[in-house]
């Protein structure tokens, strides 16, 4: 339950109850601390399980994530936010949901029992899977955390949710609970985007609250199962929330295999992407009769970043961008899927139609935030 500090608070990431709310107050850096976390409300003892040893266990291997957002990325006025990610390799990848890197054009990470924070870079990610893969830069000797089997976890067993809950900084939150459903599907969306169906997630009785987004969902044995990613809420301000996803361990790591690939797909984005500048949405017919447009399909502009290669061309409000070199756009999300697949520096041949006719520009595309 990644959030952003800086925007307005009914913004979140949801459909209907499911939700992944925003902060209302600054972050905390620093993760020396030791000792465990704070125990959120509805958390409590579990049957089964010892909270205090598995965080014991898993601790040295879960990460606070800070980053600084985008101004005009999903809607943003620019801010920072703070989530949980997972340490994979004693040389610093970083297992976490997309969400909580989105927008994002700096990463910090700061690691249990070592002072200050590191930079981090985007690996790469699968912002339909809510997966993403990270780099924390000059590290090494780092704690990993260990994996069990999601695919054998039943209904009832014990876990505990662990993570940076509300952005606080120090030593994580562990949280008790029980797993209360298997193979859920629920439909999400963050600010700016489509709503996306996520499947195959568990659902835990385990408290987590805003910064939780990333954690690891573990046994009793302290491995992990499945990382938080989203939240049932009862009203609209609720924080905590005993109704909590995660997606299954093993279609994260499918997920992080194909990103050490290194081969770029539909569904997956190598590092940060290129940027062109615009702001678009979907083409209506009611847009395409008032704007005088001969095509009823595109992505329209909205608005134009200040500063991007979008600003040097003459791409206004009101354009219609239908292609990309020799690529079709027929949507907004068309146009992103389009140019992610480009690196920064590339250069691309940008088509749009006005009621004056068709027109042509080429931009070379800078680096942009995290998708």
């Amino acid at each position: 339950i990644g959030w952003t500090i800086g925007k307005p608070s009914s913004q979140s990431r949801s459909s209907g109850t499911i939700t992944r709310p925003l902060p209302r107050g600054g972050q905390r850096g620093g993760s020396g601390s030791q000792g465990r976390g704070p125990q959120l409300p509805g958390g409590g003892t579990v049957s089964g399980i010892n909270v205090n040893a598995v965080a014991a266990k898993v601790d040295p291997a879960v990460v606070d994530i800070n980053t600084i957002i985008a101004s005009g990325v999903g809607g943003a006025s620019g801010g920072t936010a703070a989530g949980t990610g997972m340490i994979l390799t004693a040389t610093g990848e970083v297992l976490t949901n997309n969400h909580v890197i989105r927008g994002a054009t700096k990463i910090r990470v700061t690691i249990q029992g070592r002072s200050g924070s590191f930079a981090a870079d985007v690996i790469g990610a699968d912002p339909a899977a809510d997966v993403a893969l990270i780099q924390i830069s000059r590290v090494s000797g780092l704690p990993t955390v260990s994996f069990g089997d999601a695919s054998k976890i039943t209904l009832g067993q014990p876990v505990a949710a662990i993570g940076n809950a509300f952005g606080r900084g120090g030593a994580p939150s562990a949280n008790a609970g029980t797993i209360t459903a298997l193979n859920q599907t629920i439909t999400a969306s963050d600010p700016g985007t489509q709503p996306e169906p996520l499947s195959g997630l568990i659902l835990s009785n385990a408290p987590i609250a805003p910064g939780d987004s990333g954690g690891p969902l573990v046994d009793a044995t302290g491995k992990v199962i499945g990382m938080t990613t989203a939240a049932s809420r009862n009203a609209p301000f609720q924080q905590v929330s005993t109704r909590g996803y995660a997606i299954a361990i093993g279609s994260a790591l499918d997920v992080v295999r194909q990103i050490r690939t290194g081969q770029a797909t539909a569904d997956i984005i190598l590092g940060r992407p290129g940027l062109l500048g615009v702001e678009v949405q979907n083409l209506t017919t009611a847009e395409a009769t008032r704007l005088g447009l001969s095509v009823s399909q595109g992505a329209l502009v909205v608005g134009i970043m200040p500063g991007t290669p979008a600003a040097g061309t003459a791409l206004s409000a009101g354009s219609v961008i239908t292609r990309i070199d020799d690529h079709a756009i027929t949507s907004a999300n068309g146009l992103g899927t389009v140019l992610h697949t480009y690196k920064p520096g590339q250069s691309v041949t940008v088509t749009w139609v006005t009621a004056s006719g068709t027109h042509t520009a080429t931009a070379q595309l800078i680096t942009g935030p995290a998708v």
